[in-house]
């Protein structure tokens, strides 16, 4: 299975802000955007121009590495979003929400949303009662996530999830850190997304 092997602080480097890759160590000073706050590289230093499809490409790979997503499978969340009614650009950012790894990530259970991911697939979240193990999988408003009774034993979960309810949860999840579960109340607004994600110019690449 094709995986992106670059180093997380390096990706994080690449597009000059935090990616929240590498979970509680993005929390602290030794963060490398806090450290060395240019790209990578023997030339990172040096100031370069980007044209406007360099800015457009730049944007879309931050997207795509925020939520760890190869070329070929954001395309596919691109083509889907497309295809709805609404915003598309909107409809990217909420289908890239709703997966079920990163529910899994904003819920607390996982430090990171490779940690997560990485749950979902060794069998460790359930979805509605029910053990669903594709990282991918769109939940919908209404839907209950839990971590699975075996999971719920692990150190790495219970510290994930004492440090997800120190930080607060977004509105639209409803999350009991004790028992390790929670809702997908509903999706979420624009504003409650970053705002540094302008997703209308991912849309203007593929759009050409």
């Amino acid at each position: 299975m094709a995986r992106n092997l670059d180093a997380k602080c390096r990706q994080c480097r690449r597009e000059g802000e935090k990616l929240f890759l590498k979970g509680d160590k993005c929390f602290t000073d030794k963060c490398a955007i806090e450290r060395r706050n240019y790209p990578p590289g023997q030339h990172g230093q040096k100031n370069s121009r980007l044209s406007g499809y360099g800015v457009q490409l730049r944007e879309k790979q931050k997207l795509r590495r925020i939520y760890g997503l190869l070329e070929r499978q954001f395309r596919t969340v691109y083509k889907k979003a497309d295809q709805q009614k609404g915003i598309t650009g909107e409809n990217l950012l909420f289908s890239l929400e709703s997966r079920l790894d990163n529910i899994t990530y904003k819920m607390g259970f996982g430090a990171s949303r490779s940690e997560a991911r990485q749950i979902v697939r060794h069998n460790g979240i359930l979805v509605n009662g029910k053990r669903v193990n594709i990282p991918s999988y769109q939940l919908r408003p209404g839907d209950e996530v839990e971590v699975a009774p075996k999971a719920k034993e692990h150190l790495r979960i219970k510290a994930a999830s004492e440090a997800g309810a120190g930080r607060g949860f977004p509105e639209w999840l409803e999350v009991d850190s004790t028992a390790l579960k929670g809702k997908f109340k509903s999706m979420p607004a624009r504003s409650d997304l970053p705002s540094t994600i302008n997703e209308s110019l991912v849309i203007e690449l593929y759009s050409k």
